[in-house]
């Protein structure tokens, strides 16, 4: 049995019951797909004057706090959160210590940094363990009235608010061009520049929400959106994929694009990937589909239209839901597990989407921005197009000089969120 899961869909109604952990997950750390003689460097949180260092000094334990008081919590969870705290600014890395299926994994990943600071570990391992670990402050796992409660809910409930994601949503549907071509740009310019609006690092606040499409040509480094396009448009009826990022006003711009791709046909069916369990603030979860659902009843007949079409692909099961334990973790995607892996092949094209994905694809290492994308993710199991907006210093396939022009103009482009990318590999 596979340990890749589809959630339970009655009458369109996404039914989450599935339990904290997937019935059927074994944890394990799975051999590489590359050499990693072959890879870069990580990204450290040790180096100087890095958005990585920056992220762990500032932002991370100012998302905890955050999170304290935006919930309610018991005295027990807040002096949990506030120890964690005090130990991302000051201390030294613990393990888990709860017991969960989860934990031999966490502890051989883990092994190699505990009883170091937070600001000397890899970049990208730090900020997993991190939420993990937020996750066994809130009894998450275990027990209780707080087992299963996303701490971070009442954050993404403000991407719920009739005058945020879903009037996004309505203003989109009402600007889409008759034309198939132009409509699928559109539709896909929208879903990666929803990623801007991402609460654990939130730029829209100053690069606003949305913008006309033409008006962000400049910020879009790379878009192979017309090769997506041609291969899409010769393979119709064909199995598609898209690994989510953020939930909100970037899960509504997903679900808009993936209701024009079953909507017309050129998709039979789409796996839609979400997180199993709370994961950088804004992931998008199971539940947050059907939050999200429930919203556009609140964003004018478009919207509401759109809802009534996507609970429609679910029960008749051209749209699944699904998820993976692997998703949670600090493993890249050279690192797949074999059934997802296997499961991830048997599509004809993946849209992988975010910073946080993109950080994954290509192992959160100090690549030369002219690394060619095809050949950094030529372990990849299918074909595959990455979305997403510039949130860290990682990026390849860019040309020539690019790089050091954008630097001239802007020596922060790497990680405002303000550029973007549709790079593929087909």
């Amino acid at each position: 049995m596979s340990k890749e899961f589809d959630l339970i869909i009655t009458g369109g109604q996404i039914v989450t019951g599935q339990g904290l952990f997937p019935p059927v997950t074994t944890f394990e750390l799975p051999p590489m797909l590359v050499n990693p003689e072959d890879l870069p460097p990580v990204i450290k949180t040790s180096d100087p004057d890095s958005f990585a260092h920056d992220t762990l000094k500032r932002r991370i334990p100012q998302m905890v706090m955050e999170t304290i008081q935006l919930n309610a919590f018991p005295a027990d969870i807040r002096r949990a959160l506030t120890e964690l705290h005090a130990e991302l600014t000051g201390g030294l890395i613990r393990g888990l210590q709860e017991a969960t299926p989860d934990k031999t994994f966490w502890d051989e990943v883990s092994r190699p940094y505990l009883g170091r600071t937070w600001l000397e570990a890899p970049w990208y391992w730090a900020e997993t363990f991190c939420y993990r670990r937020i996750l066994e402050a809130t009894g998450y796992f275990q027990p209780g009235p707080w087992q299963g409660v996303d701490p971070f809910q009442p954050q993404k409930a403000t991407e719920w608010a009739p005058h945020a994601a879903p009037s996004l949503v309505e203003t989109t549907l009402r600007r889409l061009p008759a034309d198939r071509a132009a409509r699928f740009q559109q539709v896909v310019y929208a879903s990666l520049w929803g990623n801007r609006i991402d609460l654990s690092y939130n730029v829209s606040a100053q690069l606003g929400r949305s913008r006309q499409m033409m008006d962000e040509q400049s910020n879009l480094l790379v878009d192979h959106s017309a090769q997506v396009w041609q291969f899409l448009r010769q393979q119709p009826g064909c199995h598609l994929a898209l690994i989510a990022d953020n939930a909100g006003s970037e899960l509504l711009m997903d679900l808009v694009l993936i209701d024009f791709l079953l909507g017309e046909k050129i998709a039979a069916r789409l796996d839609l990937y979400l997180k199993p369990q709370p994961f950088f603030v804004s992931d998008a979860l199971p539940q947050d589909v059907e939050a999200g659902l429930k919203a556009l009843d609140h964003g004018g007949d478009q919207a509401r239209a759109l809802q009534e079409r996507l609970r429609g692909y679910l029960q008749e099961g051209r749209l699944s839901l699904r998820t993976h334990w692997f998703f949670p973790t600090s493993l890249f995607y050279f690192q797949l597990p074999a059934d997802l892996y296997g499961a991830l092949k048997a599509v004809d094209l993946v849209f992988l989407k975010g910073d946080a994905n993109y950080r994954r694809l290509v192992g959160d290492a100090h690549w030369p921005p002219t690394a060619p994308f095809e050949t950094v993710t030529a372990y990849f199991p299918t074909r595959l197009v990455a979305l997403r907006t510039l949130k860290a210093e990682v990026v390849v396939g860019l040309l020539p000089g690019e790089a050091e022009r954008l630097q001239a103009q802007d020596p922060q482009w790497r990680v405002t969120g303000q550029r973007g990318l549709i790079q593929g590999k087909f």
